[in-house]
């Protein structure tokens, strides 16, 4: 009679104080999570933690696909958090990808973007190569909204995110995309449905009224081979980035 060995799950951690807690240790390893939230709730913020706290603290490369900003000024908003990105990069530990100069038709000084005339296969191609450049651990992309207008037809999308769950599952890597959820009270967690889908994740970060203030809160809506509450808790985005407090739960 064989007996099975269990192999437990390797965990990555995500970077952000309390958070782990709440995941049984860090996001499985070589997974997508869908960080999902309405405008303004610290998706980029959290992604961008989870690159550079990657490269800082746990010595794991990631590359950073910006399309919705630039990379100089991704840089500059997340120096505000005391994160020196150009030294990881210097080091070779972090590839920022930028995504947005040359849709909005402006020269790029970076060494690593993206061509204007969108082709997901050059897309995929590109940021497969880059991530074996740096043989890198982790990757985001920001966001999935941003693929899309950059598509013909927006309902390529599905095509495009079947693709891109192909090429990630065969990187290896551990994946943070971001999308906006059209209204993730009443479970509208992506714009085109698709993103949960492909996702072994799902994060929810957004806002919420109490006593009248606006409150932070994420939620773990899914997150396979990981046992995990589906309550909601609070997180504050402070000097030093993202802090979530797992003791507490809003409800």
């Amino acid at each position: 009679m064989m007996i099975m060995s269990y192999q437990p799950v390797r965990r990555v951690k995500s970077g952000i104080p309390g958070f782990d807690e709440l995941i049984e240790g860090g996001f499985p390893e070589g997974t997508t999570v869908l960080i999902t939230g309405g405008t303004g709730t610290g998706k980029t913020t959290f992604a961008a933690q989870f690159i550079y706290k990657g490269a800082e603290e746990y010595g794991e490369p990631g590359v950073f696909v910006t399309l919705e900003e630039r990379a100089s000024d991704l840089r500059r908003e997340m120096a505000t958090f005391g994160w020196d990105f150009e030294k990881y990069e210097k080091e070779g530990k972090i590839a920022i990808i930028d995504g947005v100069s040359s849709v909005v038709g402006l020269p790029s000084e970076e060494r690593f973007v993206l061509e204007d005339r969108f082709n997901v296969d050059n897309f995929l191609r590109y940021i497969y190569r880059v991530v074996k450049t740096i043989n890198a651990k982790r990757l985001v992309i920001d966001s999935i909204p941003s693929i899309a207008l950059r598509l013909e037809e927006e309902r390529k999308i599905r095509e495009v995110l079947l693709k891109l769950n192909t090429i990630l599952l065969e990187m290896g890597v551990t994946t943070l995309l971001t999308t906006e959820a059209p209204d993730p009270q009443h479970g509208k967690l992506s714009r085109y449905g698709i993103e949960e889908f492909i996702a072994r994740g799902v994060v929810v970060l957004d806002l919420q009224e109490k006593n009248i203030e606006l409150k932070r809160y994420v939620l773990i809506r899914k997150m396979r081979e990981t046992r995990h509450s589906m309550k909601k808790y609070p997180f504050e985005i402070g000097p030093n980035g993202i802090v979530v407090y797992p003791s507490g739960e809003i409800y």
